[in-house]
C-alpha cells in the first residue's frame, strides 16, 4: 500500500484516486466498490472500505448520488432579498432535518433562462429533490423536471399529476385588503402588479390581480381601479412608488401585492421625506417577519409562510420515498390589519 494518512497530511481532500492507491486497487474498482455496483468481489470491498475508513474518505455529492442519495434538497428562489423566502426556508427545513436531509438554497434571479440555469445545475448536482419557488417556468417545462427528480412548486397554482404544489388562495388574500380598505373609506385604490406573471393563470400575482379586480368591481369601484406594472422585488417598489406619483388621479390607498414591494415603497418615500399612512395607506402580502416591526407595523395578508414551508417539506419527503400520486394544497390567508391603513385624508 503506497499511502497513509500520516503522507496525506490532511491537507487536503482525501479523493477515490487515492483511496484506490491505499487499497492498491484501480480507480475503477474503487469506483465500483463506492457506487455499490456489480463486478467487485466481497474481498476487494473489504480491501477498499478499510482503506476509506483509515484515510477518513468522504464521498462528496455527486459521488453519493451514484451510490442513491445524497441526502440534500435545492431551492429555488427568484431572490435573497424577498423576507418571505426566509419564512418558507425556515420551514422547509424543520421538516427535512429530521429525515437527514439538507437544504440548498440557491437565488436564480428574475429571468427564465437564469432561473432554468439554475434548475439544470441543481439536478446535475444530484439533489434528491427540488423545491422551485414561483418559477418563470411553464407548466410543461416543471412537468419535464419532475419527471427527472422529485419536485415541488411553491406558489404554483396546478393541478399537474407529475409534481406537488402549494400555494395560498391568494384571489381571497387580495380580495381581503380591498375589503379591509374599503371598509376604512377608500374608493382610490391602486395594485402593483408583477408584470412577468400577469397572463399565467399558474402564477400567485395572476390570481391577486383577479382578486383585486373582482373585489373592486363587486365594491362598484371599477372606474377607480388603477393597476401598476412593475416587479415583485425591491427595485420594484422603488419603480412602483414612482408609478404612483405618476398617476393622474393619486390613490387613497395601493396593495403592493408583496411585502418586498410595501417595504421598498416606504422605504422610496422615507428618501423623499414623505411618510406612511400620509401619503396614502398601503398594504402588502406574505407577513413577512420584517413587516411586523414595530417602526413599520405593515398591514399584509398572511399565508402562513413557515406552515407552507413545512407543507413543501413534508410532501417532498414523500415524493423521494416514493409517493407517486400528486398533491396540491391550499393555504387559506388572513388579514393583518396594522398602521399603514388608515381612513383616508380630508380631500
Amino acid at each position: 500500500m503506497s499511502s497513509s494518512p500520516e503522507a496525506l497530511g490532511r491537507r487536503r481532500r482525501v479523493t477515490i484516486v487515492d483511496v484506490a492507491k491505499h487499497a492498491g486497487v484501480s480507480t475503477a474498482s474503487a469506483s465500483k466498490v463506492l457506487r455499490n455496483a456489480y463486478g467487485a468481489s466481497e474481498a476487494m470491498r473489504e480491501k477498499v472500505r478499510a482503506s476509506m475508513e483509515e484515510l477518513g474518505y468522504r464521498p462528496h455529492g455527486p459521488a453519493r448520488g451514484m451510490r442513491g442519495r445524497t441526502y440534500t434538497i435545492g431551492v429555488l428562489v427568484s431572490d435573497i432579498d424577498n423576507p418571505f423566502f426566509s419564512l418558507l426556508a425556515d420551514g422547509v427545513s424543520s421538516v427535512i432535518r429530521a429525515h437527514s436531509y439538507e437544504l440548498l438554497l440557491s437565488p436564480a434571479g428574475f429571468t427564465r433562462s437564469g432561473q432554468r440555469n439554475v434548475k439544470d445545475a441543481l439536478i446535475d448536482h444530484q439533489m434528491d429533490g427540488l423545491v422551485l419557488v414561483s418559477p418563470l417556468m411553464s407548466s410543461e417545462e416543471l412537468e419535464e423536471t419532475a419527471r427527472d427528480i422529485p419536485l415541488c412548486v411553491v406558489g404554483h397554482h396546478s393541478d399537474s399529476d407529475l409534481f406537488d404544489s402549494v400555494a395560498g388562495d391568494d384571489e381571497l388574500g387580495a380580495s381581503l385588503v380591498v375589503d379591509h380598505l374599503v371598509e376604512l373609506g377608500h374608493e382610490r385604490i391602486a395594485f402593483v402588479m408583477n408584470h412577468d406573471g400577469r397572463m399565467d393563470p399558474a402564477r400567485p400575482e395572476y390570481h391577486r390581480l383577479a382578486g383585486y379586480r373582482a373585489a373592486m368591481e363587486r365594491h362598484g369601484l371599477t372606474d377607480q381601479a388603477a393597476v401598476l406594472d412593475a416587479s415583485w422585488s425591491f427595485e420594484g417598489g422603488v419603480t412602483a412608488a414612482r408609478l404612483v406619483d405618476e398617476l393622474p388621479v393619486q390613490p387613497t390607498a395601493v396593495h403592493a401585492g408583496a411585502d418586498i414591494v410595501a417595504l421598498a415603497m416606504m422605504n422610496e418615500l422615507w428618501r423623499q421625506e414623505r411618510f406612511i399612512p400620509e401619503a396614502y395607506s398601503l398594504a402588502g402580502y406574505d407577513n413577512s417577519r420584517t413587516s411586523a416591526l414595530g417602526p413599520i407595523r405593515l398591514t399584509t395578508v398572511d399565508q402562513s409562510g413557515r406552515q407552507m414551508g413545512e407543507t413543501v417539506g413534508r410532501l417532498l419527503v414523500e415524493r423521494i420515498e416514493g409517493r407517486t400520486d400528486s398533491r396540491h394544497e391550499l393555504m387559506e390567508p388572513t388579514l393583518m390589519a396594522r398602521s399603514t391603513t388608515v381612513a383616508p385624508r380630508g380631500e
